[in-house]
């Protein structure tokens, strides 16, 4: 059913505990997850460490740090302290990969300009502290519907301009197709990061409409709208990209079923669709 590539991003199937994760997947013949802190810190870090090394599960990235573009230098600093505390997280867990989702605009402010130089600024703080931990910082571009409240990076382009200030093994980028399908550019980008050996994480779930209030979980199911998996896939070999492919999908639909049933419908979409 699965290439062996396949990492279940444990917000894809929220109603399941850790346990039931790594359970569901085990019995599904996927090794691989993708965790968020939240979940993680309930249940505990090292007690999750403890839960996947014994299923024999690999983690393939955490969600999230960032939020580095307050104004108050005081949210910077606590901003700063909290995502250090994420890359101890992270290096807990024995994954390689921090996602960052960069943070909008402060209150009051429109200054785009501004607050991506502020996003630079943090991550020249927190790279070397990631390097001593082995953590790589991925740099999350969100479609521009977030870039007022959320990520003031929008495309991959941005992302990459401000990751190029670093070295490869520090700092990349996260190839999401939910928020770059739309972007003519968005091909040109993807071989830019996988020349620059830049793609530190690849993640699928498809653009579906209407969306929903919030629009936070309005990801859909692969195959039920608009995005060409297979040819993103394409796109990110073609530059030797070999690693890890996270389906990551917020959709309350999907929460409301049953856990092995989801599980078993990505696994099978992900078959049909991106390989």
């Amino acid at each position: 059913m699965s290439d062996g590539r396949l990492s279940i991003n444990q917000e894809t199937i929220k109603q399941w505990s850790l346990p039931e994760l790594a359970e569901g997947c085990v019995k599904a013949g996927i090794d691989k997850v993708g965790l968020w802190r939240a979940p993680v810190q309930s249940y505990g870090i090292e007690r999750t460490a403890r839960l996947l090394a014994d299923s024999g599960l690999s983690v393939t990235s955490l969600c999230r740090g960032g939020f580095f573009t307050a104004l108050d230098p005081a949210e910077r600093a606590r901003a700063l302290d909290d995502n250090r505390a994420a890359l101890d997280e992270a290096a807990a867990l024995s994954t390689d990969t921090l996602v960052l989702v960069s943070g909008g605009l402060p209150e009051g402010s429109k200054d785009l300009h501004g607050a991506r130089e502020r996003i630079v600024d943090a991550l020249g703080q927190l790279a070397p502290y990631a390097a001593e931990r082995g953590v790589r910082l991925a740099i999350e571009p969100l479609h521009p519907m977030f870039a007022s409240d959320r990520c003031v990076v929008s495309t991959l382009s941005q992302a990459l301009d401000i990751a190029e200030h670093f070295p490869a093994e520090q700092v990349g980028v996260v190839v999401d197709t939910y928020h770059i399908w739309w972007d003519d550019q968005a091909p040109a980008q993807i071989a830019r990061a996988g020349v620059g050996g830049r793609i530190h994480s690849f993640q699928l779930a498809d653009w579906i409409t209407p969306l929903p209030a919030g629009v936070l979980v309005g990801r859909g199911q692969l195959g039920d709208g608009a995005v060409d998996f297979r040819a993103f896939r394409t796109l990110a070999e073609a530059t030797g990209f070999d690693g890890p492919i996270e389906v990551e999908i917020f959709n309350e639909d999907l929460w409301a079923r049953d856990g092995a049933e989801v599980l078993a419908e990505v696994a099978s979409r992900y078959a049909e669709h991106a390989c």
